[in-house]
């Protein structure tokens, strides 16, 4: 399995989180690619190659191009009225402010495009968001061509991003860049399968009312869980999309085998769906000890998880969102991989 990857995606490396009611180094880290990409190269899974670069065009697909130029310009703007700190939203059109006039002070469209507090903007942050989608959309390309399976080592991460929104540590949606360049590529059905353990809103906000990409989201129950404001299972989509999107929440503490089994279900709507192309948001902060989840899976359930995978039969592309830095972030990510190519054999 070919993996795409570039030094380029470490150019963002954000000082501040807000976490607990404290300014804390991030947990989504540059050193996040350096644990994936020594276990892919200490256990021989695949050549790595560098991306292909795709302009702008396929994200302005998606995203809308005021939100772009945002990201473009963010930071520059920050730092040129004297903000000494990196770039954290700190107040949002909430539901007592109706009105959706965007504002022209940077500090006011920083919180007109944000979700959430967490995640600041600093230097090049818009420039490994854009290095990132080309990584998944070379990926994307070369499974196309060749049907063989591919792994795009994206940072920073994506599946948060909506059509004008950042958030989660992500800007650029890159499943949902990939999901749309399929089908301009003649697939006339994507699907998208979630397997991080926070909700993948942004992909489900592209998608909702498209009948031509199948969302399904296997995560925290977001009564309890961040994004907390979707994932719920009655959101199975609007209009066209009505059917289309699939959402799997469960509780704190939940294992493999309940984890699992919604895997098989929801590989079986998307088998029903007529689907042609599998793109996998691969996050493992699933992981009994990843620092922002609550879930158990063990190392050894990724393997598994990558077979259940192979067997369902589609060409597939894997991209990387969330699973933080901590040692086995490395080992699960190449474990899915690796058992991906077992069951293929």
């Amino acid at each position: 399995m070919i993996t795409f990857h570039s030094e380029a995606t470490k150019l963002r490396r954000a000082l501040t989180e807000l976490n607990e009611g404290l300014l804390v180094a991030p947990f989504e880290c540059p050193e996040r690619v350096d644990l994936v990409l020594g276990r892919v190269r200490e256990v021989g899974l695949s050549e790595v190659r560098s991306p292909t670069r795709y302009g702008l065009e396929p994200v302005l697909a998606v995203h809308d191009a005021c939100y772009v130029e945002f990201l473009a310009s963010c930071w520059e703007e920050w730092k040129a009225i004297g903000m000494a700190g990196e770039a954290i939203p700190n107040i949002w059109p909430s539901r007592s402010m109706p009105g959706r006039r965007i504002p022209e002070h940077i500090e006011g469209r920083l919180g007109y495009y944000a979700q959430t507090g967490e995640t600041s903007i600093c230097a090049n942050t818009f420039e490994a968001a854009d290095i990132s989608k080309d990584i998944a959309l070379s990926a994307l390309v070369h499974t196309l061509k060749t049907g063989e399976p591919s792994f795009g080592l994206c940072r920073p991460p994506g599946h948060h991003a909506s059509s004008d929104q950042f958030g989660g540590y992500c800007f650029f949606n890159n499943a949902a860049i990939a999901a749309d360049q399929a089908l301009k590529h003649g697939r006339s059905r994507v699907a998208v399968l979630d397997v991080d353990f926070h909700h993948g809103n942004g992909t489900q906000e592209i998608f909702y009312a498209r009948d031509d990409v199948i969302f399904v989201s296997l995560h925290g129950d977001p009564l309890h869980c961040f994004p907390y404001y979707l994932g719920h299972a009655n959101e199975t989509g609007s209009g066209r999309g009505e059917g289309f999107n699939h959402n799997y929440p469960m509780p704190p503490g939940t294992d493999y085998a309940k984890w699992s089994t919604a895997l098989d279900d929801g590989l079986a709507r998307i088998r029903e769906s007529g689907a042609e192309l599998l793109i996998v948001s691969l996050g493992v902060d699933t992981f009994e000890r990843d620092p922002i989840s609550s879930f158990k899976l063990a190392s050894e359930d990724y393997l598994d998880m990558g077979r259940r995978l192979a067997g369902f039969g589609l060409p597939t592309v894997f991209l990387l969102e969330g699973g933080y830095a901590v040692e086995e972030i490395g080992i699960n990510v190449v474990n899915v991989l690796s058992g991906f190519d077992e069951g293929q054999a």
